[in-house]
């Protein structure tokens, strides 16, 4: 018989990102976490006190999950686009954390570190205080939009694009619409296309665009 490991604020943790995976933020409660331990939801009180403790515990850890950007690195873009590359990664396996990452009142540490983090890269690289506030700000929401419009897209891998798109085509009226054929049939169906490709272009966007203002007050 298989001994059973020990209980702990951790283990509880996990738990509730599995739940949250599977069902979404509004799936973790203290019954539905307690299942998927296995255990009575009481036995959870002795390592989170409510569930706002949990919700406070599965942010700071998908932001741990979410790597530093470098801060010896030659080039700041380089750091960020980086960081933005984890960030996007992490949260296209819990989407569900987009909602909470900065509605929560008390930030754990991986979170109060990872934002320093990120705004001592800006700061070192010699943006201002109010510049480096927008460039957190348009990154963030470019990063979260990106995770959240490509988690709703109806296709998942590439080879999804074909089907999709040709059955859009089989109805549209093309000749009353000739600037979306034309992106179907001459961009999105010619080999090799795949719209994750998009993220690195938008963000290169971004981040030159801030490179251009980095010494702006």
């Amino acid at each position: 018989m298989p001994v059973r490991q020990p209980l702990s604020r951790d283990r509880v943790l996990d738990a509730a990102i599995r739940v949250a995976d599977r069902g979404g933020v509004e799936a973790i409660t203290m019954r539905r976490v307690a299942q998927e331990l296995g255990v009575e939801a009481m036995s959870l009180y002795n390592h989170v006190p409510n569930k706002d403790a949990i919700l406070d515990g599965v942010v700071d850890a998908v932001f741990a999950a979410i790597e530093l950007p470098e801060a010896d690195c030659a080039d700041w873009r380089d750091a960020i686009r980086g960081r933005a590359g984890s960030a996007r990664s992490v949260l296209a396996r819990h989407s569900w954390a987009l909602g909470l990452m900065d509605s929560r009142r008390n930030p754990g540490s991986a979170t109060l570190c990872h934002h320093d983090a990120v705004l001592g890269v800006l700061r070192e690289a010699g943006f201002s205080l109010p510049m480096a506030a927008h460039a957190v700000s348009l990154i963030d929401s470019y990063v979260g939009g990106f995770v959240l419009q490509e988690a709703n897209l109806p296709v998942s891998v590439p080879a999804d694009v074909e089907d999709v798109a040709g059955g859009i085509l089989a109805n549209l009226p093309t000749a009353e619409l000739p600037y979306l054929t034309e992106m179907i049939v001459d961009h999105a169906l010619q080999p090799g296309y795949d719209y994750s490709g998009e993220f690195g272009f938008g963000l290169d966007l971004i981040l030159d665009a801030l490179e251009a203002r980095r010494g702006q007050r």
